[in-house]
């Protein structure tokens, strides 16, 4: 009986309309985030709220972040600097609910218009070139953290803030990507638990993040073994072109 239900779970999600783009743009941004450490939100949510509800697209991201993260986690343990992200997950437990409590109030049309609004600030700020050095209190951490996760659990974006706050930071770049995937990582769990906690971690939506997973994760391995730490300033013009496409195509006025 438990084959026979998971079978047709995963039926039904290889039945999902618009499976074979969901599985190519995560191909693609399984691509970028192993060679830069971030940007799989950002290219996903726009395109999937195409084909998905927002609650939907949130389940995905988290199942197949969390997949992930058997796969970049433990490189990325040895390299980060803990303490840090230790802080800043903290703090993102205390946004994740609020935004998650937002989410429910809002129609899916504004939620992709959201999208597409953080992501055009995250996009401009980056190609703006903006700096900054240095290092942020405690009470800084923390208002980025909070922020990270009312803004993930909203619109399913989980990047977009560690992404301005670590690249406009004049660290070496194998130090911002493992601090990005393990607070992208710690952030997944932290939505993973609060969506099960509020019953919208459904089984027909786990079903499809696992069948998304297997290009995401081929993407990822793609993407880690093109890493080279030299090649930073290519790795972020790649990953913000792609981002770009991916924003102007799942803008809501082209329905």
């Amino acid at each position: 009986m438990v084959v026979a239900a998971a079978t047709d779970l995963i039926a039904a999600a290889l039945a999902q309309t618009g499976l074979i783009w969901l599985a190519l743009i995560y191909l693609i941004a399984g691509v970028v985030r192993g060679f830069s450490g971030f940007g799989t939100a950002l290219i996903v949510v726009p395109v999937a709220g195409i084909f998905l509800g927002p609650l939907d697209i949130l389940v995905m991201i988290t199942v197949t972040g969390l997949v992930s993260n058997f796969v970049m986690v433990p490189g990325a343990w040895r390299v980060a600097d803990r303490a840090e992200v230790g802080v800043l997950a903290l703090a993102a437990a205390l946004g994740v609910p609020l935004g998650l409590w937002l989410l429910a109030q809002i129609d899916a049309t504004a939620i992709r218009w959201a999208v597409s609004i953080v992501g055009a600030l995250t996009v401009a700020a980056l190609m703006s070139g903006w700096q900054w050095r240095g290092r942020l209190g405690l009470s800084g951490l923390a208002g980025v953290g909070g922020a990270a996760g009312f803004v993930g659990g909203l619109t399913a974006l989980t990047g977009p803030i560690a992404i301005l706050f670590y690249l406009a930071n004049a660290r070496n770049a194998a130090a911002v990507r493992a601090n990005m995937v393990l607070f992208l990582g710690a952030l997944d769990v932290l939505l993973a638990g609060n969506i099960w906690a509020t019953g919208g971690l459904s089984a027909d939506r786990v079903a499809l993040g696992l069948v998304l997973c297997v290009p995401y994760v081929a993407g990822i391995t793609m993407g880690m073994a093109l890493f080279d730490p030299s090649r930073e300033r290519l790795y972020r013009a790649v990953a913000l072109i792609i981002v770009i496409a991916a924003m102007l195509s799942g803008l809501p006025i082209w329905e």
